[in-house]
């Protein structure tokens, strides 16, 4: 039996540009530098609506191309190469805020929307999606496929805390919906916590909706420089038990440069102000106080390999004696939330042989875990990337009932999904 059109070592067969064509206004060969990580799509495709969006992605499957999903290219790096990459399908012009029900604390916007201009459009109306991604340009569609949050998680959560309804597109073209207003769902599955973070490899998320929170009226970042790993986690103890309740507490340690922690505070000002004065008698005089962010807020940190790692806060010690015992290699910078995520950016003169025990180690703290982001490919080359996943049973059985061909994103996620 024949392959699919599209197999892996050449283009789509023939007659797929011209399909796509007929149903979507936008439609092109693909560019070198339009490559995912190296592998250049045969034809790109801009859909401009749902509608149209649904009609590629049917044409895609009668033709037998694997689709990549693409939205700001702000983690299209992200993960591993696709076996094939027939049809890039370009999130763009799906770019509208579909309803802002500002009442109710609800926005649902469109895949290709900027995070950026969604946030100005709402705080228009004094509210915000507190998702404080750490990338300029990032998509709602992208934010959610890469389960991506910065500081604010602390007290908000990650996208799939906030996402209240999605709209996806499956494989075989077939629209959607659960949650938020709807009446379609698919199966039993809430689709907002099955795509967090599904890589694009279930399905094509064109529209989202999100629970929304007020714009604080008042905000206090207080910073402090602590001497090492024992101090930094006492003072973070100190704060996540302090009544205070901050928005976030972040411990930032970049290569060679000392260890600060940061603690973001909002609310009305007389109660922020009142925090404050709790924050800074526990940290002590060396703290300091600013209305706007340190540069370094949010920032993934330097280096040619991203590892995200999971730890709970009393590995805050371990974490950074794993930093420090990097320096040799050329240095390493760690950013970590006090939820229990940090990031780990390791310098390019580090060896794939160190990188791999780093993740070993990394591996064996109790509660943690570590998944390289991205990284060179001479480093993803020689390394595990995901680490054990115990629960990859039910993720390729996932798979196999939302993309049975394993068209979407082939081999961009855990074990080849």
């Amino acid at each position: 039996m024949g392959g699919p059109e599209g197999s892996a070592g050449g283009p789509p067969g023939a007659g797929a540009l011209d399909a796509l064509a007929k149903v979507c206004g936008d439609v092109r060969p693909g560019e070198p530098e339009e490559g995912v990580l190296g592998v250049v799509p045969a034809v790109v495709a801009a859909p401009a609506t749902v509608a149209e969006a649904a009609e590629v992605m049917r044409t895609a499957a009668a033709k037998g191309l694997a689709v990549v999903p693409r939205g700001g290219e702000s983690r299209l790096d992200w993960g591993t190469p696709p076996r094939r990459c027939d049809l890039l399908l370009d999130t763009a012009r799906l770019d509208r805020v579909i309803e802002h029900a500002a009442g109710d604390l609800v926005v649902k916007a469109e895949a290709g929307l900027p995070v950026e201009r969604l946030a100005e459009a709402l705080a228009e109306r004094g509210q915000r999606l507190a998702l404080d991604t750490p990338l300029p340009g990032s998509t709602i569609g992208g934010t959610v496929a890469t389960a991506a949050a910065g500081p604010l998680r602390l007290l908000y959560g990650t996208p799939r805390d906030l996402v209240i309804g999605l709209t996806v597109i499956r494989a075989d073209g077939q629209v959607a919906r659960s949650g938020g207003k709807v009446v379609k769902n698919v199966a039993g599955y809430d689709l907002g916590r099955l795509f967090s973070g599904s890589s694009g490899t279930l399905g094509l998320i064109v529209e989202a909706t999100f629970r929304l929170h007020p714009i604080p009226a008042a905000r206090a970042y207080i910073t402090c420089r602590l001497p090492d790993a024992t101090r930094a986690y006492e003072a973070v103890q100190a704060v996540l038990h302090s009544p205070t309740a901050p928005s976030a507490v972040e411990v930032v340690s970049p290569a060679g440069s000392g260890i600060t922690l940061g603690v973001l505070l909002e609310g009305i000002p007389e109660g922020v102000a009142a925090r404050t004065g709790q924050i800074t008698s526990l940290l002590g005089t060396d703290a300091q106080t600013a209305d706007e962010p340190p540069e370094w807020w949010g920032v993934y940190p330097d280096g040619t390999t991203l590892i995200d790692v999971t730890a709970p806060p009393t590995a805050l010690p371990l974490l950074l004696k794993e930093q420090a015992e990097n320096e040799q290699a050329g240095g390493v910078s760690l950013t970590w939330s006090a939820d229990g995520r940090g990031y780990m950016g390791v310098s390019p003169e580090a060896t794939p042989e160190h990188i791999a025990g780093t993740l070993e180690r990394l591996r064996e703290h109790p509660g943690g875990g570590a998944v390289v982001r991205y990284a060179p490919e001479a480093v993803r080359n020689a390394i595990d990337l995901w680490g054990p996943v115990p629960a990859f049973s039910l993720m390729r059985r996932v798979k196999d009932q939302f993309d049975p061909e394993h068209r979407l994103s082939p081999g961009r996620f855990v074990g080849g999904l």
